[in-house]
């Protein structure tokens, strides 16, 4: 006989990590603890962070890109006066400087880090540079010369300012290193810093309110599949549009093929289309696919086996 690779659960649960952890030994246990068949994650969390990490089951993970394109809020604490070579306090310090800014000077550069931005990504990171991953590179010793990224920070705000840290709360997008803003905010006001603490509070439309903890999801073992904390597959598709299919044009789309816009629109009239949109299509209430609207058709990209 074959060994069995779980069953097969779809949807969201929203994870509250703990430090210490990295994202992939969540998953590991999220997977072992439910059986699930399939599990992954919408967002990765350095091992010094916790806080909210999207994990994806079954379909859902075909839903992932959605999950980590959403804005993020990360809260945070600065130490003044040291870099360490991963810009927080898991690595060893490398530089030190003298320099503890007031919270005017504070106050007066963070709008320099606001809106968007240009941003270097840590040495420590998972870039990939001629096919490696930055971190390993970086912890084999060798000098990198990684390139800058525009990024976009929508708000950053200064929480508590003492003579060694400071806490701060962001919202950021897509592709934001909290440890390289970090970093360069330490440098413009004219001394060095690193993350001490970091917690995701908000993850897209997943919050810490209908979060739970990875200790208790593992005590409810097989339980937590048919518990309230398993979101459907749709949720990350709350902001992009939702059109509505017949019996046989599900059918069709199911088998790989594009079908017709203009009936699909036309049950849709307030809903604004043009070619290369994302749109969910459902037939009643079960998601079909996640397509994109072409010339005069909706392509299936993602077809969903629910």
């Amino acid at each position: 006989m074959g060994r069995r690779k779980g069953e097969p659960i779809h949807g969201w649960i929203v994870v509250d990590k703990p430090a210490g952890l990295t994202a992939a030994t969540v998953v590991s246990r999220i997977k072992r603890s439910m059986n699930a068949e399939k599990v992954g994650h919408g967002g990765t969390l350095d091992p010094l962070a916790t806080g909210i990490l999207p994990i994806a089951l079954g379909e859902a993970t075909k839903t992932i890109n959605f999950a980590m394109d959403g804005r993020k809020t990360y809260q945070f604490e600065l130490v003044w006066g040291a870099q360490t070579d991963t810009d927080d306090s898991d690595g060893q310090v490398i530089a030190t400087a003298e320099g503890r800014p007031d919270q005017a000077a504070i106050a007066a550069a963070l709008p320099v880090f606001t809106g968007s931005i240009q941003q270097i990504p840590p040495d420590y990171s998972a870039i990939k540079v001629g096919g490696k991953r930055a971190y390993d590179l970086a912890r084999q010793g060798e000098s990198l010369a990684l390139e800058a990224r525009t990024v976009r920070v929508d708000r950053f705000s200064l929480l508590e300012n003492g003579p060694e840290r400071a806490k701060f709360e962001v919202d950021c997008g897509k592709g934001t290193y909290i440890r390289a803003l970090v970093r360069d905010l330490a440098r413009h006001l004219g001394t060095l810093g690193h993350i001490s603490v970091l917690r995701r509070t908000r993850c897209g439309p997943f919050g810490l309110e209908g979060a739970i903890s990875l200790e208790m999801l593992e005590s409810l073992g097989h339980k937590a599949a048919a518990s309230e904390y398993l979101l459907p597959v749709a949720t990350v598709l709350d902001d992009i549009p939702a059109l509505a299919l017949t019996a046989e044009e599900a059918r069709r789309m199911r088998q790989g093929q594009s079908i017709a816009l203009w009936p699909v629109a036309k049950r849709s009239p307030l809903i604004g289309l043009t070619p290369g949109d994302a749109v969910q299509v459902k037939c009643g209430e079960t998601l079909v696919a996640v397509a994109e609207v072409g010339e005069g058709m909706v392509r299936p990209v993602r077809v969903m086996n629910l």
